[in-house]
């Protein structure tokens, strides 16, 4: 079995939301679960949230909402990464997302959509299943050179 570091995965609530206790509850999973977390607090611009996935160089991104904003948001922060060409990040979201509203939201590229009732460990499988072992493997082993 090949040794590669932790995923690190940011946590971050956009828009004017600030109701977060799920967003700390997932967070929490996450560090429980070996990952490393960043969380970014209540009321996260797009851009402060790709800020921080730089600046932190994440494998992955989880943006919680439940503000109802997320087809304005969502497409700003996938628009910021591209511009930033950050392409192998998985990103998923959680929160009030409308059935509707998911074809759509993972056209955008956000791989996973998580609503309320979503057990921890479904959310933790998703992260681990989806990030580039490549990413996670090449990383490491050029650190331990």
């Amino acid at each position: 079995m090949q040794i590669t570091r932790p995923i690190r995965v940011l946590v971050a609530k956009p828009g004017l939301d600030g109701h977060d206790r799920g967003a700390k509850v997932i967070a929490r999973a996450l560090r429980d679960a070996g990952m490393e977390v960043i969380y970014t607090g209540i009321r996260q611009t797009p851009e402060m949230i790709v800020e921080a996935a730089i600046q932190e160089d994440v494998d992955a991104i989880l943006l919680s909402i439940l503000s109802g904003a997320h087809m304005a948001l969502f497409p700003k922060i996938i628009n910021l990464l591209k511009q930033n060409e950050i392409k192998d990040v998985l990103i998923a979201a959680g929160g009030i997302l409308p059935d509707e509203d998911i074809p759509a939201i993972k056209s955008m590229g956000i791989k996973g959509c998580f609503g309320p009732g979503t057990s921890t460990r479904e959310i933790i499988s998703f992260v681990r299943e989806n990030i580039q072992a490549e990413r996670l493997n090449a990383e490491f082993n050029t650190t331990q050179q």
